[in-house]
């Protein structure tokens, strides 16, 4: 029991560790505007609402109108190919849409792209708050420039999201489990440096449900300014409290004078 929980705080850690260390758009507008700058920056609007500090509701019960426009500020014409819609989450990418949609960009000024995009299988993906990105993309799939703003995801709890929140849920369980099992039955490593490791996995896993929870609740999206709070902190709270936990067993003190001693004859009657 004891190394079966031990093994599954390991592969908690791994796959955390793994994880984490590891954040559209029919024509081309005539070029209308000069880009400021020496560089390619874009904005975009769904559904007639602009991209940015205000969260984008995507609802995959229908589709989105979305329109790209790539401001090229540099000397050179700007090739864009892809138009990418992406939505991330602990460094892992949770839905993904991209539509080909090639035209040039001539230097020093900007073009628009709009078309419509299907959201049907998002639900199936992805729910809650997620951050997300409009990408522009080069013929070599280079991201030329991009936008990011928070996408409120009106997907199923068992979207891919939503299980694998549930999957790091009861893994963190099972890890809490293992190390307190082994607290109850006093079999911890003597080491305080090796107790509170094994009780680390199970804090980095309680952070990570934290900040799962907040996004599938849509109180806060994930994001380092949220996830490293929560992580850290649930972290450090668990190794403090391994590294506190009593020792092992220690066998009880023997008292002298409740022993005995037996004396054997040797051979030939010798005492």
């Amino acid at each position: 029991m004891r190394r079966i929980m031990g093994g599954v705080g390991s592969l908690l850690a791994c796959g955390i560790f793994g994880g984490v260390v590891s954040g559209i758009f029919g024509g081309i507008a005539p070029a209308t505007a000069h880009a400021a700058g020496d560089e390619v920056t874009v904005t975009a609007f769904v559904d007639s609402r602009p991209v940015g500090p205000d969260d984008l509701v995507l609802d995959p019960s229908g589709s989105v109108k979305i329109a790209v426009t790539v401001h090229n500020g540099t000397d050179t014409a700007c090739h864009v190919k892809t138009i990418r819609l992406a939505g991330t989450a602990l460094a892992l990418t949770f839905f993904s849409y991209d539509t080909t949609v090639p035209f040039t960009v001539p230097a020093k000024q900007s073009a628009t792209k709009a078309f419509f995009l299907d959201l049907g299988q998002l639900g199936t993906q992805a729910t809650g708050l997620l951050p997300t990105d409009i990408e522009v993309l080069d013929a070599e799939r280079e991201v030329v420039a991009s936008i990011g703003a928070t996408g409120d995801v009106r997907g199923s709890p068992w979207s891919v999201y939503g299980v694998f929140g549930l999957a790091v849920f009861v893994l963190t369980v099972l890890a809490w489990a293992g190390a307190l099992w082994a607290l109850a039955r006093r079999r911890l490593p003597a080491n305080r440096w090796q107790r509170a490791m094994q009780f680390l996995p199970a804090g980095i896993g309680t952070g990570l449900v934290a900040v799962i929870s907040l996004s599938v609740l849509r109180v806060v999206a994930p994001s380092p300014a949220a996830e490293v709070p929560f992580i850290l902190g649930a972290a450090a709270a668990a190794f403090l409290l391994g590294y506190l936990t009593p020792n092992a067993a220690e066998p009880p003190p023997v008292d002298p004078e409740a022993t005995q001693r037996f004396t054997r004859p040797l051979p030939g009657g010798a005492a």
